[in-house]
């Protein structure tokens, strides 16, 4: 069934994005609002980075940022990415692959054209698969 699926048939689009100079307090009330995990982090339509919500959450807990911390002193830059034409065992694949330790990859920011297109989580490929 994964490689039934294309990613673009489960994506979340209309993807929510922040700024490279944005204040990181700013990008965690942002990711609270919206309660979205993570946000890709754009410079104009070109994908820069990804920022999320637990590492934000944890390091403003800790009082590790300073006053006027960026978005882009903070964020990930090495965006694991998929295709819209991927089927969704090889988003798995690549959730496993580029995973921690700790798990997965919860996220992945899926391009087309060198733009960023939409989404794709865990929770959105287990609720295709009607689990």
């Amino acid at each position: 069934m994964l490689k039934d699926l294309k990613v673009e048939d489960v994506m979340t689009d209309g993807v929510i994005t922040v700024e490279p100079k944005e204040d990181v307090v700013f990008a965690f009330e942002k990711l609270m609002t919206h309660r979205i995990s993570s946000l890709p982090v754009v410079d104009g339509d070109l994908l820069v980075g990804i920022v999320t919500a637990t590492d934000l959450g944890h390091n403003l807990v800790l009082d590790k940022y300073e006053l006027g911390t960026t978005v882009d002193e903070v964020m990930i830059k090495d965006v694991v990415c998929v295709s819209p034409d991927d089927d969704l065992l090889t988003a798995v694949e690549k959730m496993n692959q580029y995973g921690s330790e700790e798990g997965i990859i919860n996220q992945l920011v899926v391009i087309e054209d060198h733009k960023v297109r939409g989404i794709i989580s865990d929770g959105d490929i287990i609720r295709a698969l009607g689990i």
